[in-house]
């Protein structure tokens, strides 16, 4: 005689659900780290020459500091 497990999810869709999940983590993710460097940006491009340097930069390094986060 067979019996049928009908208290367990199937497991493909457990599979998917993750990777949606993921994919929507990433996306929110990088929406984030996007806006970060945005806002990182927009504040050093807001502070005078005079200011930067006393910080150790300088206008041109703005875009270097941002491509390492």
């Amino acid at each position: 005689m067979a019996a049928f497990d009908t208290t367990r999810t199937t497991y493909g869709s457990a599979i998917v659900a993750g990777r949606i999940s993921r994919f929507v983590f990433n996306a929110i993710a990088s929406v984030m780290a996007w806006n970060d460097a945005r806002v990182t940006r927009n504040a050093l491009s807001a502070l005078s020459d005079r200011e930067l340097e006393d910080i150790g930069l300088t206008r041109g390094d703005i875009d270097t500091v941002i491509s390492r986060r």
